[in-house]
This record gives C-alpha cells, structure tokens and sequence, in this order.
C-alpha cells in the first residue's frame, strides 16, 4: 500500500468517524429538543352575545310586605297570642296590653247608652201624651170649654215635651260617641296583624313594659312581620351603569345558600336617586322579582343573592371565549402549519364569558384558548390538545 493510498484511506477513516458523531448528534437532538407546547383551541362560531351589569356589592332577598309593629300605646303587655315561626291572618290580634280600666270605662258607656236610650223613650212617651192632650184642648177650647189661657199652657207643655224627647235623643248621641272613644281606646291597646304573614320576631315577653318608639328614637318593635308569599332581590348597582338599566329587562338570580342554580328574574325597580354612602361606591337600588320563584328550596328572607341583568343582546354573531383575547384586543390564530400568528381583532359586545368579534377572524377559524403557558406566542409551533 502506497503512502498516497494509506492518507486516503486515513482521511475517509476521519470523515466516517464525523458524519457518525454528527448522526449521534441528531439523534441526541431529536430525542431531546423541547416537545411543542401542548395549546388548547377553540373554534370561532356563531351564537348570542349579551351585555351585561352585575352588582357591586351582595344583594338582599326582601320580602315586599314587612312591618315592624308597635302598640300605638303603651302598657304592660297582658296577652301574647303568638310566637316565633307561627302564621297569621290579616287582622289577627297578635298582642294586648292591660286595658281594664278602659274596658271598664267601655262596659260604664254601654251602660249610660242603655239608661238614656230608656229615658229617651220615656220622655218621648210623655211627649206623645202632652201632644194628645193639647189637642183635646184646641178642640175644647172651639166648642168654648177651655179659655186661651189654659189652651196655651197645653200647647206650652207639649213643646217643652218634645224637646225634652229630642233632648234625650241627643244624650243618646253622645252615649254612642262615648262608646266609640272607648272602642277606640281599647283598640290602642291591641295589636293586629295588617296583613297575612309569618312572625319573624318577638321584643318583649308576658308583663313586660311595652313602649311605642317616639318619633326619632328607634326603638325595637314589638312583632316583626313578614309576608314571605311575595319575595324580591334588592341590590345595589354601580352609578356607571345605572343608565343601562330599564324596568322588565331580563335578569339571572344567584343565591350563595343555593348552589349551582340560576333563576330567573325581571327588573321591577330602578330607583330613581343614588345612594351616597360614605367610603363606598355610590349606587343605585334595583328591585328584581323572581319570574319562578324556587319553591324545592327554602328561600328566606335575608338570603344574600347575585344579580346579572341583560341590556343588551345580539343573536348569531361571531364570537369568541372573552379568555381567548390578548391585552389590545389580540388573539393566537392557530394556522394549517401549527404556527401562531397574532392577529388583532374589532369586538362588539362582551361580557365576562363572550365575546362578538365583528372584523379579523372567520367562522371556523381555530384560535388559542389557554394563553397563559409558557412559550405560547406568536410565531411558536404548538401542539393541539387532543379532545
């Protein structure tokens, strides 16, 4: 073998040796280089797309008739007829505090009723009489029997007789208007329900002293009403978006002591002022009735609840989840290459899980649904997730 053969054979030796390292070398890369992120996508389609206002702060189940009931007097309480929890009607007496002198001054007024209605009818009878015999006298006093002077004392008696019957017609009057008064003072004394409901509390006890609130001092009523067949949701909405709202638009209820469940609702009240609360937003109360109210559920009064009202709404507009986009109005379309590119986008109405994509991305289009992994950007190769 010649000098000339062996550097040959040497040289091929050297470029075998490199293209096996620069094999191994692939290898190791391909086995070893970073797998393609793995991305979620999310297909632009067609739907509805609402715009939505929630409240600021939790909103509260009221009742629409709750009364907070004192006796217009005060007294010691005597009768409790009711307690915590029970059901009543309208008109029911609930309470009654210690009335005997009134109805003693009640029962005294019935009685003086009873004695003039009977002097009444006495001193009429004698008027009756009086009116008889002065008209015998006019007839005696034709015929010559009786002189004028003696027909005027007739006339005279039987004048002072009616108007003695009409006197004692007019204590009648006042016997009933007497009784009224006490009636009146007895009903200060007992407390009725004004309408059907369930009584929520009780302040005071048997032979304790009720007190009615004077004006300007709060003090706790003695029962608290409830009519909890008619309940509604009052919350609190933002200043800024008061403006959106307009009675009878659509609502979802939520309510934290019932799970998982939506009900829905109508607007029934925007109140027309703004609270101004001191170091909190200022809002506006809005009532909302429950369209269903939940009736497997023990709905109560105090219940905090979440409301979500509707203003405005599109149908079969494109759309996109309000997760998928960027800051700038951005999205990752995901092309047939499995590049991203970043494409920016012009949106209509959107809320928390919708958006309408009005300009920049097609139905059918596939854009990136779960933006925050690392290494997702524009320009990346991914991966799809396999559903």
């Amino acid at each position: 073998m010649t000098v000339a053969q062996h550097e040959k054979r040497k040289t091929w030796r050297i470029l075998l040796w490199l293209a096996a390292l620069i094999l191994l070398a692939g290898l190791a890369w391909h086995f070893t280089r970073p797998a393609p992120p793995r991305v979620q996508l999310v297909k632009v389609g067609r739907g509805l797309v609402e715009a939505t206002v929630s409240n600021t702060r939790a909103g509260t189940i009221k009742a629409c008739h709750r009364a907070k009931l004192s006796a217009p007097s005060g007294g010691q309480i005597s009768h409790l007829l009711v307690k915590k929890g029970d059901r009543v009607k309208a008109d029911q007496v609930l309470l009654e505090l210690w009335n005997n002198d009134l109805q003693a001054q009640s029962g005294l007024a019935k009685e003086q009723l009873v004695t003039t209605q009977t002097q009444a009818k006495q001193a009429c009878l004698q008027a009756d009489l009086a009116e008889q015999e002065a008209v015998r006298s006019r007839q005696l006093h034709a015929k010559g029997f009786i002189s004028n002077e003696g027909l005027d004392q007739k006339t005279s008696a039987a004048r002072v007789a009616r108007a003695g019957c009409e006197a004692a017609h007019s204590q009648i009057e006042q016997s009933k208007s007497r009784i009224l008064a006490a009636s009146a003072g007895l009903d200060r004394m007992v407390l009725r329900a004004p309408f059907d409901g369930i009584v929520a509390d009780i302040s005071g006890e048997l032979g304790e002293y009720a007190t009615p609130s004077p004006p300007g001092i709060p003090t706790p009523p003695a029962i608290d009403l409830i009519d909890d067949r008619c309940l509604f949701v009052s919350a609190p909405i933002d200043e800024v978006d008061a403006a959106n709202i307009k009675t009878g638009q659509t609502v979802r209820i939520t309510l934290d002591a019932i799970k998982g469940k939506t009900f829905a609702g109508s607007v029934k009240r925007v109140a027309p002022y703004v609270l101004e609360l001191e170091k909190q937003a200022r809002t506006v109360e809005v009532e909302v009735d429950f369209l269903d109210p939940p009736t497997a559920q023990n709905l109560l009064v105090g219940y905090s609840a979440d409301v979500e009202i509707v203003h405005t709404s599109h149908k079969n507009v494109l759309r996109i989840p309000t997760q998928a986009m960027l800051e700038g109005r951005r999205v990752l379309l995901y092309k047939a290459d499995g590049v991203l590119e970043e494409r920016t986008v012009t949106t209509g109405l959107a809320n928390w899980e919708q958006t309408e994509i009005t300009k920049g991305l097609n139905e059918g289009d596939l854009i990136v649904l779960n933006l925050d992994q690392a290494g997702v950007k524009a320009g990346a190769k991914v991966q799809p997730e396999s559903k």
